[in-house]
């Protein structure tokens, strides 16, 4: 018995010491966009709040843009990963921002919760900050961890709709659906609770979640969706894990988000 209660606060201890590594997997290394089709993207670079220097692409609409997307990552890889969606989007007259929070694609600074809220409103400055981008046609597309950090955004700056692909409750109830006998909640320090704020969004949402995803549970995607106000939408992928393509960059999810922007007033 006091053998297994040392093992336990040994594991513990190390959960806490080194959590940041298992909720943040920055890759560094980013490619020139056009060796990803993005023929039509800007490398740009912005300055957060606390004096950093983060970097991204710019990726223009292909005609007349009818709106204006900022993609908050994941917690994995960089902004190379997300050419695919950017590419169709843009195909569709649909601008978008690929940047990389603090951390990741070479960035400096490291991520944590407090510094990825920075990040973002950074992003959003950056946009608005371009000539002739109107901030009623802006919209947040969250992924994953990203959705945390659009949608904490959304209700300190309202967009014109915000996108929630695979959003959680919170981190506390995703670590505990992986890590069933450590005590998550009391060892997390970015907790990134969007159950809290998802009623305060007033924009339209759109939720999208894979039913097979091992990841991000449904039922705690479901729970957002529950959670946020009218109007909202929910898309769910059949059969999706949570790095399938489908869930990334299939034509169901690309045609969901397109009807999805289509219907905002003023589309």
């Amino acid at each position: 018995m006091f053998v297994s209660a040392v093992l336990l606060v040994a594991v513990a201890a190390i959960a806490w010491s080194q959590q940041r590594r298992l909720i943040y997997f920055p890759f560094g290394s980013v490619p020139a966009p056009d060796t990803l089709g993005l023929l039509n993207a800007t490398a740009i670079s912005f300055q957060t709040d606390d004096g950093l220097t983060l970097m991204g692409w710019f990726v223009a609409a292909r005609g007349r843009p009818t709106h204006t997307v900022i993609v908050f990552n994941g917690n994995a890889g960089n902004r190379a990963f997300r050419a695919p969606l950017a590419r169709a989007l843009s195909a569709a007259d649909v601008s978008v921002l690929l940047f990389e929070y603090r951390g990741f694609g070479g960035n400096p600074g490291s991520p944590s919760e407090t510094g990825l809220k920075s990040d973002a409103r950074a992003a959003r400055n950056y946009v608005l900050s371009r000539g002739g981008e109107d901030p009623a046609r802006l919209v947040y597309f969250g992924e994953s961890l990203g959705t945390a950090v659009a949608t904490e955004l959304a209700v300190d700056y309202p967009p014109a709709a915000l996108i929630l692909r695979s959003p959680f409750t919170s981190m506390t109830d995703v670590g505990k659906h992986h890590y069933r006998y450590l005590p998550v909640g009391w060892l997390l320090r970015d907790r990134y609770a969007s159950i809290d704020r998802i009623a305060r969004v007033r924009a339209p949402v759109l939720v999208i979640g894979g039913d097979a995803d091992r990841i991000v549970p449904f039922a705690l995607t479901r729970r957002v969706y529950e959670a946020a106000r009218d109007p909202k939408t929910l898309l769910v992928i059949r059969g999706a894990d949570h790095n399938d393509d489908s869930l990334s960059t299939g034509h169901e999810l690309i045609e969901g988000v397109l009807t999805f922007l289509r219907q905002l007033p003023g589309a």
